[in-house]
């Protein structure tokens, strides 16, 4: 079994549903702490829902001069098993089927957090004085509402000056094979909460009552007829156009016979830097204000857009997964949100490399056996190049 293998197993075994760590960062921290990384614990959040941060970094030799500071970046958090009883076999227990590794967290993200540390090992066995200094960012938050997690630490790293120059996440963003696809950015997210106002009353006297949702039609037209026709923004060559969609919408008492005092439409933009908050937000309103509705509008910004174009990171990344799988990998920006989108903030070149996304949150989580080897080769490639372009 290779070292990689071990620890992952190790990790799978630790039963961390959000926020709970389960102990897997004091086995991650203990190999670091042999490698001469500092370690840094930072708690967070109220007592009911604690969340366990971990920063360690192994500074460069200051007989270097000025160096720079790569770190990856994951989450020892998993989501809920889901019905145990759906499991083929026990989501804590790592078990092999048909050249599979099957566990909660072995594609997201347990098994690339083992080989980021297998690969600065090797890298660090080789290399025992590089210039590069090597950090590690764990969060227990990442699976859950992402305020006590990765986002505090960023902002513990800007508040004193902590400069970091790379990033590599652990998310998986692979699609057929290891390493095939890489994020480079992703699209911010931002929801609205709608209440469209009306007035209840009997349904066999319209003219007494006023109906929120005929009242709302002709605007939810208008919007749909503008994502339709990709009206928000026509993206750019880093991401696709802007996207709306409605996820829940609520009116009405249950009785088939009363008119709906209100109706609360909750949706969800997925922008591109070609779109701000500000700009979508003034959108929607306008066609509210447009179409007389008596409404409230609250909106939450999750995340904005961020984009790290092709330049070292991104060469080096490519080069060490080309090397190791012969794949020419495509840059992309889909999919959802990642605690890459704080890392952004304070890291001006970050991007997202794991398994297979496949499997991940589903029941009989799995990734295959022999792409894990090629992962923690890519990573301590990565490393490799890296050192080299500050030779």
């Amino acid at each position: 079994m290779s070292r990689t293998l071990h620890l992952a197993e190790q990790l799978i075994s630790r039963p961390s549903v959000t926020p709970d760590d389960g102990g897997c960062q004091q086995i991650l921290g203990e190999r670091l702490a042999r490698l001469g990384f500092a370690l840094e614990t930072i708690e967070s959040g109220p007592a009911d829902f604690r969340v366990t941060n971990l920063w360690a970094k192994r500074a460069a030799a200051t007989a270097h001069g000025a160096t720079r500071t790569i770190a990856f970046a994951g989450h020892t958090d998993v989501v809920p098993t889901g019905p145990l009883a759906q499991w083929t076999s026990h989501p804590f227990t790592p078990t092999h089927r048909g050249g599979l590794l099957y566990g909660r967290g072995a594609c997201d993200m347990k098994t690339s957090l083992a080989a980021f540390v297998v690969a600065i090992e090797e890298f660090l066995a080789a290399t025992p004085d590089p210039r590069l200094s090597i950090a590690l960012l764990l969060t227990s938050d990442e699976e859950g509402p992402g305020i006590d997690g990765t986002v505090v630490v960023c902002n513990t790293l800007a508040a004193r000056g902590d400069v970091v120059d790379f990033c590599i996440v652990g998310e998986p963003t692979s699609v057929e094979r290891c390493g095939d696809m890489i994020k480079n950015g992703r699209r911010g997210t931002m929801s609205g909460k709608l209440t469209v106002n009306g007035v209840q009353g009997h349904i066999a006297y319209p003219h007494l009552a006023k109906n929120p949702v005929h009242a709302f039609a002709p605007a939810l037209a208008e919007l749909v007829a503008i994502n339709a026709a990709g009206g928000w923004d026509a993206g750019n060559a880093y991401f696709q156009p802007t996207s709306w969609q409605i996820s829940n919408f609520h009116a009405g008492t249950g009785a088939s016979n009363v008119i709906p005092g209100a109706a609360v439409i909750d949706f969800n933009f997925r922008f591109s830097t070609e779109s701000t908050p500000e700009s979508l937000q003034q959108r929607v309103q306008g066609v509210l204000d447009a179409h007389g509705l008596d409404y409230t509008l609250a909106w939450t910004v999750g995340g904005l857009p961020f984009l790290t174009p092709p330049g070292e990171l991104v060469a080096a990344v490519q080069a060490a997964i080309h090397d190791e799988t012969g794949i020419t990998t495509e840059l992309s920006t889909s999919g959802g949100t990642s605690d890459a989108r704080f890392i952004a903030k304070i890291c001006k070149q970050v991007v997202e490399l794991g398994p297979v996304n496949a499997s991940i949150h589903k029941i009989d989580e799995h990734i295959a056996v022999d792409a894990i080897e090629p992962l923690k080769n890519i990573y301590r490639r990565t490393l490799e190049r890296l050192e080299r372009s500050l030779a």
